[in-house]
């Protein structure tokens, strides 16, 4: 069977982790694929802490299973991750920022702590603060990407780095071939975002969706466009009418893009009604109403494998059983 020290530590069967991309990864994704055997992670961007308790028991009425919360450090609210350790959640998985005043206080809650990593410098911090695993992002990836640098060499230098500390792979794999050219390079699972979001699970428009499937690699683009809500953070996104616009206008700073300051749709976060502003950083998620074309449509370079949109559990099943024909073709 397809498994780990990982995943023994975590209490899971395969080393396969959904992202918790914000509200895309609700409580019904993270428990589809915990029961499937990986490990479900709840996004909690935007969530009070109220909101995010109320989202972590609902998880917790669907799997009995290990489960992960995701928040991004950045744009923390005060009591989220109060929140988290008050209903001791068996994984934190933080990005983007120092966990450091965070690891002691989850581990007294008897809480694992990931934390994702672009770099080796970082990754080799994480490592002297504590983390219990890191999540190495490789620039391939979809939604907000610190790293620079591709997934096939950044693991094996991070796994050299900070052994005996457990890596994680994310960044283009979508399949159980990926799967195994991740644990080759010495990582102990890895972790899938833009496959989870071809989901039907995944709280995200059908028209979103279905324009990841029709994607290719060649399709997304790497940039800081999309920064209406969260500044300053590289993202990798499909290529849309907002992108060709300011790409024909010679790509205008922050400020002197065509049509900002535009209200291009709302959506509804945690019973809030939210604007939507052309160049938001929110993506189409359940409940958008507008044009799809001005926002950022995340998706990463594992589009070009990614064909259809089907159940977690199918997704989870299906990686595990073309990883395991693979490793045994090898072997043979």
């Amino acid at each position: 069977m397809l498994s780990t020290p990982l995943c023994h530590q975590i209490g899971i069967a395969y080393p396969l982790f959904s992202v918790g991309m914000g509200p895309v990864a609700g409580p019904e994704l993270a428990a589809a694929v915990s029961n499937a055997g990986g490990g479900g992670v709840l996004g909690g961007l935007f969530l009070p802490p109220l909101a995010l308790q109320q989202a972590i028991h609902r998880l917790r009425t669907l799997t009995d299973k290990p489960f992960g919360v995701n928040l991004i450090l950045p744009l923390l609210q005060e009591g989220q991750i109060e929140a988290c350790l008050a209903e001791r959640v068996p994984l934190l998985v933080l990005f983007w920022g120092d966990p450091r005043p965070y690891v002691a206080e989850a581990h007294r809650h008897e809480t694992k702590v990931f934390l994702q990593v672009g770099s080796v410098e970082e990754a080799t911090a994480a490592a002297d603060a504590g983390v219990d695993a890191l999540i190495v992002q490789g620039v391939e990836a979809g939604g907000h990407v610190k790293s620079r640098t591709a997934l096939s060499s950044l693991v094996p230098a991070v796994v050299e780095a900070v052994a005996p500390v457990p890596v994680l792979a994310a960044g283009g794999i979508a399949t159980g071939r990926g799967v195994v050219a991740a644990l080759s390079l010495g990582a102990q699972g890895v972790s899938m975002g833009t496959r989870f979001l071809c989901s039907t699970e995944a709280c995200v428009t059908r028209a979103y969706q279905e324009r990841v499937v029709r994607s290719t690699a060649e399709g997304t683009v790497y940039t800081t466009l999309f920064d209406l809500g969260w500044s300053n953070a590289p993202h990798r996104v499909l290529r849309n009418t907002a992108f060709a616009e300011w790409e024909a206008t010679g790509r205008p700073a922050s400020g002197q893009r065509p049509g900002e300051g535009t209200i291009v749709g709302t959506v509804s976060v945690a019973g809030t009604t939210m604007e939507v502003p052309k160049y938001g950083a929110m993506p189409p998620i359940t409940g958008f109403s507008g044009d799809m074309e001005s926002i950022a449509l995340y998706a990463g370079e594992s589009c070009s494998l990614v064909h259809d949109i089907k159940p977690a559990a199918q997704i989870v099943h299906e990686v595990v059983r073309e990883a395991e024909e693979v490793i045994a073709q090898m072997q043979r």
